[in-house]
């Protein structure tokens, strides 16, 4: 107790009789450093809080955009693509293990339906943070918008930081064909003459640190109109003169 007393009163006697400049500088130095490592520790728990949560809502983008996605897809429809070449009309599909070209009643950019769209799905590699997927989407105005490339300036990334995307298409077992139920990493509706019966959409992430993080997204979608028939009947007063109509989900 008395060396404490004996030491506060030096450092009073030291205070009334003033602090050197040596002194002053110590102190303001180790205050400082004090005060350098409490900003870095702060900062470095605000800097995990947002990667954190950063991470999060990166996740629930993942799972949130390829349902989004699926809808679109769902919603295919059997639109035909008039031709005057030798090979004929043809259905506007055609599916890739990393790309998708489709024509759909649902938008994904347009806050609400404006008829029928054109949709193209393309992966696009990245460096070590991971590739986009862009969606290239336009109204179905004109007979060559299939053939034409899409357009740059409508690309929007629907996701990024992906390793990998993959298409797959469902191909029904067909007796007179001889060919058996499987999934096939493209579709040539030119050659099918139909739509796959369901599609396949699988989305693994890149630069995921647990296991959890870097497992894939499955996602399964029938394709309820992947095919249609043309039936003709005739109308009154037009004689013998054939009305097509398509009628979706019946076989050819």
């Amino acid at each position: 107790m008395k060396k404490r007393v004996n030491f506060l009163s030096i450092i009073l006697k030291r205070g009334a009789q003033g602090f050197t400049l040596l002194e002053v500088m110590v102190t303001l130095t180790i205050l400082g450093f004090i005060l350098l490592m409490v900003f870095g520790v702060f900062r470095l728990g605000v800097s995990a809080w947002e990667k954190g949560d950063s991470t999060r809502d990166e996740s629930q983008r993942i799972r949130m955009v390829p349902q989004m996605i699926i809808q679109q897809i769902k919603s295919v429809v059997p639109y035909k693509i008039k031709t005057e070449k030798a090979e004929g009309d043809y259905l506007a599909f055609e599916g890739k293990s990393r790309s998708l070209k489709l024509v759909s009643a649902l938008p994904i950019r347009a806050g609400r339906p404006e008829g029928l769209v054109y949709a193209v799905y393309e992966f696009k590699e990245g460096g070590k943070e991971g590739g986009r997927l862009i969606l290239y989407e336009q109204r179905v105005l004109n007979r060559d918008f299939f053939s034409d490339p899409p357009k740059e300036e409508l690309g929007v990334a629907l996701l990024e930081g992906i390793a990998e995307v993959r298409f797959e298409y469902y191909r029904e077992e067909d007796a007179e064909k001889n060919r058996t139920a499987e999934w096939v990493g493209e579709w040539n509706a030119k050659e099918e003459k139909e739509l796959p019966k369901a599609l396949k959409l699988t989305i693994t992430p890149a630069g995921g640190k647990t296991e959890k993080e870097k497992s894939p997204l499955t996602l399964l979608t029938p394709i309820p109109a992947n095919r249609f028939e043309e039936v003709r009947t005739v109308a009154p007063g037009v004689g013998r003169r054939a009305i097509r109509m398509r009628l979706p989900g019946r076989g050819n």
